[in-house]
């Protein structure tokens, strides 16, 4: 834990939508739908208390748990030219007990 972990953290109006920039719609975030999860990219600057109140405020659930992970970019080649894909950081939310969130409608 943090030496400053009592200070609540509450991002603005503009950096809460900033936070949640898409849900995942892959197969493996569907399957983590039966364990109450949904996943979303974030910014790479973001942090766990961060996402938390941001998909509080934007869904009205209760978050139990955000677990983070960062995917390096994978350095690719097109007609010959070396690039390389951004990096992103992917953000897995635990909804409390009889939340849900509805990815496919909006906001």
């Amino acid at each position: 834990m943090s030496k400053y972990s009592f200070v609540k953290v509450r991002p603005s109006a503009e950096r809460i939508y900033e936070l949640i920039r898409l849900p995942l719609i892959t197969e493996k975030a569907t399957m983590i739908s039966e364990y109450n999860q949904v996943a979303f990219r974030v910014p790479l600057d973001a942090n766990k208390k961060e996402i938390k109140v941001a998909v509080e405020t934007l869904f009205k659930v209760e978050v139990t748990a955000v677990n983070t992970l960062r995917v390096k970019g994978k350095t690719k080649v097109f007609r010959g030219r070396r690039g390389r894909r951004n990096d992103v950081k992917k953000a897995i939310v635990t909804l409390a007990e009889g939340h849900t969130i509805d990815v496919t409608t909006g906001v």
